[in-house]
């Protein structure tokens, strides 16, 4: 276990390596970011830091958030996370956390919100194939049978159909870090990072063993 840091993903781009090659790499502004909150086995009954990002005006914030961040003496900041670590104690209120957290050949795990598509078919949603379609077809791109005849007489919940696509929290494994911008809090992953410019993504050192 170990922190991480919040950032805003500001787009994609491509960079060379020494041999002249193509990355592709997504820009993230990275922090810089706050110690809000220390938690610790003796308090809370677990060990935690909690960060806050996103500076914004006292009156975006109501007066608990406010009280809360003033604790730390933390400015007005618009998101809050926590991460678990063995050692809590090994930071302070109030210490900024910026990019240079993270060093070049680093693995993270990235998670943001996916860019949400609305109303999605079968086909794209779930990746069904369509019925044919040749003239007289009428199951070009229907559903077919979604549940049994009069025993249950229903269709069973959580069965693959239509419906909202996108939007869903989603976190990409194992993305390699290939340069850090230490004056201007810029990180270059390799490659697609989940979300449209300007989503809120977490940056953590991987927990998975192994690539």
């Amino acid at each position: 276990m170990s922190v991480g840091i919040l950032g805003t993903k500001l787009g994609m781009t491509q960079v060379f390596d020494e041999e002249g090659k193509a990355i592709p790499v997504t820009v993230v502004q990275a922090g810089p970011c706050t110690v809000t909150q220390i938690k610790t086995k003796l308090t809370d009954g677990y060990s935690a830091i909690q960060i806050g990002y996103d500076e914004v005006k006292p009156k975006a914030l109501n007066r608990p958030e406010l009280g809360h961040l003033g604790k730390s003496g933390a400015p007005p900041l618009r998101h809050l996370k926590e991460y678990r670590l063995d050692n809590a104690g090994d930071f302070e209120l109030g210490q900024p956390l910026k990019a240079d957290l993270f060093e070049v050949g680093q693995i993270v795990d990235v998670r943001g919100t996916s860019i949400g598509k609305g109303f999605a078919g079968y086909q794209k949603r779930h990746n069904f194939k369509r019925g044919p379609m040749s003239h007289g077809s009428k199951n070009h791109r229907e559903p077919g049978s979604t549940g049994a005849g009069t025993t249950p007489g229903r269709t069973f919940p959580g069965k693959r159909m239509a419906g909202r696509m996108g939007g869903e929290n989603v976190t990409i494994r194992k993305l390699e870090v290939i340069r850090v911008d230490s004056d201007r809090n810029l990180l270059l992953i390799k490659g697609a990072v989940p979300g449209k410019p300007g989503a809120l993504l977490s940056i953590a050192p991987t927990n998975k063993v192994g690539r």
